[in-house]
Order: structure tokens, then sequence, then C-alpha cells
């Protein structure tokens, strides 16, 4: 009897894998964004069970667990990730694999392999291995307990070493929380990069322990603008806050975790009135009170610069005079010191020192300025903007570390080693690449993400103008047809922008971000010549579910069916 029972159960086993293993697919079981640079349908799939076990070597740890908990997420299991012994779901190194990033996702009835040349590329697996699994806002993890998996094989690399988020919180910040929440959604379209905005003219949001003042006084802006602007009045409401260093800290960790690199924005030499009202001798003019743009200033500001000649932090938006003086030395002291403890919190190969849209207004009327141009033969202002970014970046590369800005870091002559973000357009990008310089293309024209994404702008929350619809980001190519292909190698990637002057709230930052960075994720991963808006345009109704299933805020209207 004992015997039998042991030969029956064996027969039940094997017709549950039997009826797995020949399971037909639909080919809306492979609807994975972006698009994998092979993928080779199969027949079968994998089901996920109590016995599901995952293993593979101790350095891959951080990426066993981060399966293991997307799959107790979705089920009543406790999958864990072991370093000892076998299992059917296998993470492992594989020298073979060329791309640093790239994978390769084996998925057979009874057994998967995700591998990589590097963790990075195994965590990218992982993330194509989400793509795979059913799920929707309605899921009862009560009920499911028969997970499956397409069989698959699917051969993966990203068209781009740089692919890249920005977000602005100068102008409104966002709590710790979210900012995780952020670097998931990176992690999830597989970019690697996330470059946070962290001081302006509205604002200054990271604590700098030398310099108490630029939270104490910087961090908060006595009143924003109501409407667009130039705007109809001051709200009149203080607002403000910034990211301790701990939290700095805490985030950069969770961003190392999944494989995101945090690029810091010290904004300079202009952009520069928060840091300006905490510390006034850094302006030309200590003694001249900050204006506001059309007299749009808060009450409580009006009554302070009533009593005394006060620097304030901008109420409004736009470009002003009021920049960090190239005369003084004690400047450079300053950002020196700055830079030093923004180096200690994140570990970037990068540090982005911004460099664009600073008037020259008062460095023409400064003496110190003038007595600097005069001493370092400089014909004009332009040229002092370069001496005071190539001071900033000689400072930076003696700490190992290379500086970013934007495009107008070109005007003067260039800094030696800084890497060029090309945003006015493509022109400063393939002015740089031509004199052998790292671009990052972020032309405003198609990854401004702060621009309205439909042409009903009436019925659509309230933006900073332009149109950049899905489908104009999806057909950017960040490589410019006029650079010769020696040239192009410049051309590290892309990056979308979101400043957030009119974006105050987490659901209208998802609402601006998704799904156009659904569909720039595709631009910088997958080869051009795979590229296809149908394709692409259905892939992305499966997706919408995942979006649906994360509690994501994005923009329906977008999307060609409501199924």
């Amino acid at each position: 009897m004992k015997h039998l029972i042991l030969v029956l159960l064996f027969l039940f086993n094997l017709s549950c894998a039997n009826e797995y293993k020949y399971t037909k697919n639909s080919t809306k079981d492979y609807h994975i964004i972006p698009k994998p640079l092979s993928l080779q349908f199969m027949d079968g799939k994998f089901l996920v069970s109590s016995k599901t076990k995952i293993v593979g070597d101790y350095q891959l740890k951080n990426e066993g667990m981060f399966l293991a908990e997307i799959l107790n997420s979705l089920t009543n299991y406790s999958i864990d990730f072991n370093t000892q012994g076998s299992g059917n779901i296998e993470l492992r190194i594989d020298d073979s694999i060329e791309n640093e990033e790239g994978y390769n996702l084996l998925v057979n009835y009874n057994k998967i392999l995700v591998s990589g040349k590097s963790s990075k590329g195994i965590f990218y697996g992982i993330q194509s291995l989400f793509q795979l699994l059913p799920f929707s806002k309605e899921s009862d993890k009560s009920k499911q307990n028969e997970i499956t998996i397409p069989a698959v094989e699917i051969r993966d690399s990203p068209r781009y070493i740089y692919r890249g988020m920005h977000l602005d919180v100068a102008r409104h910040m966002f709590p710790v929380s979210y900012i995780k929440k952020y670097i998931d959604l990176i992690a999830l379209h597989k970019m690697n990069t996330f470059h946070w905005h962290l001081t302006d003219d509205q604002g200054w949001r990271i604590e700098i322990k030398k310099y108490p003042k630029l939270t104490q006084v910087g961090a908060w802006r006595n009143g924003t603008i109501i409407g667009h602007f130039p705007g109809t009045a001051s709200d009149d409401k203080k607002y403000g806050g910034f990211y301790t260093q701990e939290e700095v800290l805490e985030i950069v960790d969770y961003a190392t975790k999944r494989h995101v690199t945090i690029i810091p924005e010290i904004e300079l030499p202009g952009h520069s009135s928060a840091a300006i009202a905490a510390y006034p001798s850094l302006s030309c003019f200590p003694d001249e009170p900050t204006v506001v743009a059309n007299n749009m200033m808060s009450k409580a500001s009006k009554e302070a610069q009533a009593k005394e000649t006060v620097k304030i932090v901008q109420e409004t938006w736009g470009v002003f005079p009021d920049v960090y003086c190239a005369g003084k030395d004690d400047t450079f002291v300053f950002l020196k010191n700055v830079l030093d403890e923004v180096i200690l919190l994140f570990p970037s190969q990068y540090i982005h020192i911004g460099g664009d849209e600073c008037p020259k207004d008062n460095w023409e009327r400064c003496t110190d300025c003038q007595s600097r141009m005069k001493s370092e033969n400089l014909q004009d202002e332009h040229q002092l903007q370069s001496y005071f970014i190539q001071r900033i970046e000689k400072y930076l590369n003696s700490k190992g570390k290379q500086i970013i800005g934007w495009d107008e870091i070109l005007e003067g002559g260039l800094a030696p080693n800084a890497t060029i973000m090309s945003w006015r357009g493509t022109k400063g990008g393939i002015e740089a690449a031509r004199q052998g310089h790292d671009v990052i293309m972020t032309p405003y024209q198609s990854v401004y993400f702060d621009y309205y994404q439909h042409v009903d702008k009436d019925n659509e929350p309230l933006a900073i103008g332009g149109l950049t619809t899905v489908k104009d980001v999806y057909f950017y190519n960040p490589t410019p047809v006029e650079l010769s292909k020696e040239e192009q190698k410049y051309i590290l990637g892309a990056q979308a922008n979101l400043w957030t002057e009119y974006i105050s709230t987490i659901d209208y930052v998802e609402y601006m971000v998704l799904p156009r960075m659904t569909a720039l994720s595709e631009v910088v991963w997958s080869i051009e010549e795979d590229r296809n808006w149908d394709d692409f345009s259905n892939r992305l109704l499966t997706f919408r579910k995942k979006l649906d299933a994360l509690g994501l805020n994005y923009a329906k209207h977008t999307f060609i069916s409501k199924d």
C-alpha cells in the first residue's frame, strides 16, 4: 500500500509538471518595457510554489532578497534567498556576457536562471522577470497561491550607459519616502541615474553642517506666487524644508541597492538666491535688497524689508541677477566647504554644478569681479563664468570627482574635464562632442516633463508651457545625426528633467512623469532599429496594469485603449 501511494504521488506530480511544461503562451505574456535585445517565446510556465527556492552567491544577496520580496508580495509563501544548496531559481554571475549591465534570462517550466555580467545586470534581469509576473490591482494575495511565469529566453543589454531621471526639489520638495519611490520607478524602468536638484533660488534643501543658516534661512521662503508666472498674488504661506545628512545617506543607500546612482546638483554661480539669503556676503552687493519679479512678494517679506535691507529666498520663478560674487575669494572658500560635505554623502563619480542662466549684470558693476577679470586677464564676463566653473572643476577633480554642467558652461571656454548636459536643444551637445567632451542629452523639446503632455491644455494640470507627448518622447533619438561615428561615442545617453515650479504634490509628479518616463526608458535602453510605436503602444497597455497595481497616478489619456 505504501508503495502504491508513492507511485500515485509521483504520477500526480508528473502530471502537474507536464501541465505547465506544455502550456501554450500568448504574445501578451511577453510585453516587456523597455524592449529586450532578443526575446524568444517558448512553451510552458514556471509555477511559483511553496517549494520555490532562490539560490546564488553571497555577493548577490541584495538581488536575491529583492526577488524574494517581489514573489512573496504576490503569494502567501515565505520564499527565501540562499547562498548554499540547490534551487529552482538561480542567480549567477556570467563573465561571458560582454555588457556590464547585460543579462540573460531563461525561464523553463521547472527552472529559472538569471545571469549577468555583474549584479547590476542580474538586477535588470529580475526587473524583466517582474514584468512577466501576473499582476493586477484587484489581486487577492490570499487566493493567489498559483503564480506562473511564461517560459522564455531573453538576452539583453542597454544601448546607452547613462539613463537618467531628474527631480527638482528646490521649488517644491517631497518626503524621503517618496524620493525612495521615485528611485523605485527609475529602477523599474531599467534606468540607472537619479539627478537630484537640491539647491536653487527658491530653496536650499540639503543640510550643510558648517553653514547652518543654509537650512535655517535658505530652506524657507515666505510665500509662493499663485498661478502661472508672473502670478496674480502671493499665497503668503511659508514653505520649505530640507533633507538632513542622515536622510541623504539613507536615500543613497536605498538607491545603491537598486543600482541607481544619485548625482547631486549644487547650483553655481547663478540660481543662488537661497544661499545668498542665508549668507548675504556671497553676493556682489550684500546691502542691496532682493528684488522679486513683478513685486509678487509676500506680506512677511515686505514687512521685513520695510524694517531693514534684507536678502530673501525667492518667492517667484525665473532668472535673477543676484548671483555668487566671482571676485571674492570667500565665495570659493564657501563653495569648497559645501562641496566637501556633499562629496562625503554621495559616492557618485559626478557632481552637477549647474552653470546655467547666470546673468552678468552684477558682475559688470562689481569692483571685485572687475578686478578678478583684470588679474586673470579675462576679456569679458562670459570668460569670468568660465573661470568660475574651471576653478570649481579643478577643486572637485582634486577630490576625485568630475563635474557635469548645463550647456551654458560652454560659453567663455569649456572646463577641461567637464561633461555637458545639453538642454537648450542639441546644439550644445553637438559642440561639446566635437570638442571631445562627454555629453548627456536633455533637450527641452523632447524630455522636459514639466511641459504639457496633451494638446487639450485647458483640461490639463498647470504646466510651465510647451507640449511634449508620449509619442514625442518615444521618437526622440539622443544621438544627433550631425555627429560622425567617432564623435557619437561621446553621447553617454539621455535624461528627462522634471522642474517643479508648478508641481507641488506626489500625485502631480507621477502624472507628469508617467508614462513619458516609460517611453524614454525604451529610447535609452533598446536599439533604435527595434523601436516601433504600434508595438510599444500594445506593450504599454500591459505595462499599465503594473502601474495600476503599484498605485501610481499616470496620465490615462495616453492610452489608445481602455482595456
